[in-house]
């Protein structure tokens, strides 16, 4: 009986993981909500088995140090963008990646952000290589 809210909880969530946390940040007059990947197990499992995503939400990576980031999207159900991010938010490419393949999108230069949203999110807002991402500092540990 014990186990009955747990067991409740993964058939509502079908076995989800739960989200990251999230913060806001923007590309000129949009707002953007993102999940924040910081650690390795959430850069592993990123945007993987969710059938869907608001228009708005996306999935920041961050990680340690800059250098060449690579993604696919083996067990991902939905279509993605990804703008690979300088550390001043500069967007330095942008890929599309198509649902369930196993190709690699990499980063043409080191990189330490990485923001995938819906397919074709950035091209309908006209954001390109050389536009801005802000509040990528939100993602970042707190120095004490």
């Amino acid at each position: 009986m014990r186990f009955l809210p747990l067991v409740f909880f993964l058939l509502l969530t079908n076995g989800a993981a739960l989200a990251a946390p999230t913060i806001e940040l923007s590309a000129g007059m949009h707002r953007i909500e993102a999940e924040v990947a910081s650690n390795n197990a959430d850069r592993a499992t990123g945007l993987m088995n969710r059938p869907s995503m608001p228009m708005q939400r996306g999935m920041l990576f961050v990680f340690p140090e800059a250098g060449v980031q690579c993604f696919w999207m083996k067990n991902t159900l939905i279509p993605l963008s990804i703008a690979f991010l300088d550390d001043s938010g500069r967007i330095v490419q942008i890929a599309d990646m198509q649902p369930q393949s196993l190709d690699n999108h990499c980063s043409v230069k080191p990189v330490r952000f990485a923001l995938e949203m819906n397919a074709g999110w950035f091209k309908s807002r006209g954001l390109a290589a050389g536009g801005r991402i802000n509040g990528l500092d939100k993602a970042l540990p707190s120095r004490q």
